[in-house]
């Protein structure tokens, strides 16, 4: 299966940037947003292919998003947002401060996900598993997640009983049985259901 570049529907759209976050179902750490427009013509075969990508470390793909997108940018809302607005609000937001962040305004904006409140005028689609359908959001994905990553790794190096650098926060047994034993680090989001678990 091959992904999509640009759709005959959406034809008329100059600059499409592809709209993805990544963290929203950890219990430590931020959550990242990225927004990503590729020039028309761009093609990569391990970005565009759904089998490929998914054998593949997308670490290689990184550094070549950013070379060759038109524009791309990577916003950051950490835990002291997400304990304020809550986590669909602050996923939102994540993306919104990425699209900010771009060079260029894109005429369309195609979002992985089911909902999304909009941003300025720009006429937008929300797309379930859009990573899996569109190569704008799969980029990215891509960049959302690796940056996320390589952020959780260097808390990691302060917080090294919670094994960030392997669970990048997220709730496995061995991180709650770690949260269990010393607490909860200012890292750790106040939205998470700690009774239960």
């Amino acid at each position: 299966m091959m992904r999509l570049h640009k759709p005959p529907e959406y034809k008329d759209y100059h600059h499409i940037a592809g709209c993805d976050h990544a963290g929203t179902g950890a219990i430590a750490g931020p959550i990242v947003g990225a927004a990503v427009i590729l020039p028309n013509g761009f093609y990569n075969e391990t970005l565009y292919n759904t089998k490929k990508l998914a054998t593949a470390l997308p670490i290689h793909l990184y550094n070549l998003i950013q070379q060759h997108a038109v524009s791309w940018s990577i916003a950051m809302v950490d835990h002291e947002e997400i304990n304020k607005y809550g986590i669909p609000n602050a996923s939102q937001l994540a993306i919104h401060n990425a699209l900010n962040q771009l060079k260029i305004l894109p005429s369309l904006l195609l979002v992985a996900g089911r909902s999304f409140d909009g941003y300025k005028a720009i006429p937008h689609q929300c797309i379930p598993q859009g990573d899996k359908i569109y190569a704008a959001i799969t980029a990215a994905n891509i960049l959302a997640k690796i940056y996320r990553d390589r952020y959780m790794e260097k808390l990691d190096k302060d917080f090294p009983a919670y094994g960030w650098k392997k669970n990048k926060g997220y709730a496995t047994p061995a991180h709650k049985q770690v949260i269990k034993q010393f607490g909860r680090t200012l890292y750790h989001r106040k939205s998470f259901d700690w009774k239960e678990n």
